[in-house]
């Protein structure tokens, strides 16, 4: 008699079956997890976004807050920012990005001033780039600094529930 060495077809595709159900479990769970962390990182954006205007009226009294979201960063400009009413150094390129068209951590960012001199009013919105895949709910915050949230699609308004 051979004595037999190796697994046989049927352990293999038992250790298989194994691996995908396992898998089954866990990649919603991850998917989960991550959009998550988007809405966080987005809440985060928004709230870091609150910090700065606050800043730049505070510091910049006869321009009230920013007539762009580009003004509280480097307004775009490459190498050392140096502050000032037009680049005011407050944001990082990865937020001021945000707001300039290209995603950070799976969500888009809009900022409207109020459009008068000094700006009294200001508002963000924050959408999933990909809804149901970056992220669920949307984000909307202004002047007030609270930040609201929309449970469910693209959209947020200073009629939505205030994020706890």
């Amino acid at each position: 008699m051979r004595k037999q060495k190796g697994f046989s077809l049927i352990e293999l595709l038992i250790v298989v079956a194994i691996i995908l159900i396992i898998a089954a479990i866990a990649i919603p769970n991850l998917l989960r997890a991550r959009m998550a962390a988007n809405e966080a990182s987005a809440v985060g954006t928004e709230r870091t976004f609150n910090t700065a205007e606050v800043t730049y009226s505070s510091t910049y009294p006869s321009v009230g807050f920013s007539a762009s979201a580009a003004t509280l960063g480097n307004a775009g400009a490459v190498g050392a920012c140096t502050a000032s009413s037009a680049t005011a150094c407050l944001i990082d390129p990865a937020v001021e990005a945000a707001f300039g068209g290209k995603p950070k951590s799976g969500y888009n960012f809009t900022y409207a001033p109020s459009g008068v001199t000094p700006e009294v009013a200001y508002t963000v919105t924050g959408n999933a780039a990909a809804q149901g895949s970056s992220g669920q709910r949307s984000f909307f915050t202004d002047a007030s600094g609270v930040i609201r949230a929309k449970a469910v699609g693209p959209g947020a308004t200073i009629a939505d529930a205030p994020i706890q």
